[in-house]
């Protein structure tokens, strides 16, 4: 197999529900677009992913929402691009079809307090789900890297929550420890970096709201909950 270089995940830069949630009640998730915070933050991701590449080619996987698509427009890495292909299950975690703020609200309050991997939106995906399809998607990724002829990198422009997810079953992070997590900035980078021994190493982790170790589990915390 011939396991990239490096596998290199943007999220979305600022999209316009990051400033109005009422959004969702009148334009599909997927329709929403970047806000000109958003491109801008996409250009300077940009500046990074390409200073990471070094002039390499990189195969891209990209979800299908407008603001991934716009990112990865504004990252301006076209010359790079050996191929970009939409990629569904890299697709922002489901909540509604149109969402109701209010009562999107009340569910992420009930989400908090019984955890964001189990719990599931009505109408929506819960954090296992999203798992679960990332986790087919690895699949993939395993049968293109077995071509002779794969590029030396890969790039996955995404979400935050998907991104999380995807390196908890990269690494086998567990419940727990995933929990503790905060997402990425808006088009924050994260990195996997091959290793001399075949390995992977995240370039920089995430930020924790609680500390918890990658091998923490819900047994282990259990008397912080009693």
């Amino acid at each position: 197999m011939s396991a990239p270089r490096q596998i290199i995940m943007v999220r979305h830069g600022q999209s316009a529900a990051n400033e109005d949630t009422s959004i969702y009640e009148r334009v599909p998730d997927y329709r929403i677009p970047l806000t000109d915070s958003g491109v801008s933050e996409a250009r300077e991701a940009g500046r990074i992913v390409r200073e990471q590449l070094a002039g390499e080619r990189v195969s891209v996987y990209i979800s299908p929402y407008l603001r991934a698509y716009q990112t990865f427009d504004a990252l301006g890495i076209h010359d790079l691009a050996e191929r970009v292909i939409e990629e569904p299950r890299l697709r922002e975690q489901d909540w509604a079809n149109f969402q109701i703020a209010h009562d999107i609200e009340q569910q992420k309050k009930l989400r908090d307090s019984y955890g964001h991997f189990f719990f599931r939106f009505r109408e929506g995906e819960s954090g296992s789900d999203v798992y679960d399809r990332v986790s087919s998607f690895m699949e993939t990724l395993y049968r293109h890297w077995d071509k002779p002829d794969y590029t030396p990198n890969t790039l996955l422009v995404t979400h935050g929550l998907t991104m999380r997810l995807f390196c908890m079953r990269w690494f086998h992070w567990t419940v727990e420890y995933f929990e503790s997590l905060n997402n990425p900035e808006n088009a924050g980078v994260r990195t996997l970096i091959r290793q001399p021994d075949g390995r992977y190493q995240l370039d920089r982790p995430f930020t924790q709201w609680a500390e918890r170790a990658e091998t923490d589990t819900v047994l282990s915390t259990l008397s912080e909950r009693l």
